[in-house]
């Protein structure tokens, strides 16, 4: 029987942590983390101190609605630099967070799509409550591929959302979320504002 829309959305409580799963989902990420710190290939060693994260929350692990948007039009997204880059809206998800529903926008690449190695690449910038403040004020990223949507559902996970290369210098053209993707919530999880003093 098709899963209902209300019971995709109740998935993250209905997750199944035990102690035991929910402490071996916090390790997976930790390690999950040092890994980004120790691999980040924009921080020098000796300021991979800086980087701050939120505490690992399952609640943020979540089972969201995926719904198709086919032959959108491409269009050219902003960045933080002169150059634009140009997407397309791939498909939209719909959640509840903090008891409030959402939904963000999906996009791909159309420069991506010639590369054989990222050609099923998709994106999600978004912005949220927490951006400018608590975290990068240009807001955060969530990389997928079109093999993670199944059964039109895909498993979102914030506590893997990461600032992109702007955060931490200058010179790259990051792309900027589009304003459908602001979230009205605040998003506790995932990377915060990288900390380098007179940064």
């Amino acid at each position: 029987m098709k899963r209902s829309l209300s019971a995709i959305l109740l998935f993250p409580a209905l997750f199944g942590y035990s102690q035991h799963n929910r402490q071996a989902y916090i390790d997976s990420l930790t390690d999950y983390r040092k890994n980004y710190i120790q691999t980040h290939e924009i921080v020098r060693e000796s300021d991979r101190q800086f980087f701050r994260f939120y505490p690992i929350d399952p609640a943020y692990h979540i089972a969201a609605k995926f719904e198709r948007i086919s032959n959108d039009k491409w269009f050219p997204m902003n960045t933080s630099g002169k150059e634009k880059q140009v997407y397309r809206r791939f498909g939209k998800i719909t959640f509840k967070i903090h008891d409030t529903a959402v939904h963000l926008y999906i996009y791909q690449s159309q420069s991506l799509l010639t590369n054989q190695q990222y050609k099923d690449y998709l994106f999600i910038p978004f912005t949220d409550a927490t951006s400018g403040l608590e975290s990068y004020g240009g807001g955060r990223y969530l990389d997928f591929t079109i093999a993670d949507i199944t059964n039109n559902s895909l498993l979102i996970d914030f506590n893997k959302a990461y600032n992109p290369y702007c955060a931490y210098t200058t010179g790259y053209n990051c792309p900027i979320p589009p304003k459908e993707n602001d979230l009205p919530v605040a998003i506790r999880a995932g990377e915060k504002n990288y900390s380098k003093p007179n940064h």
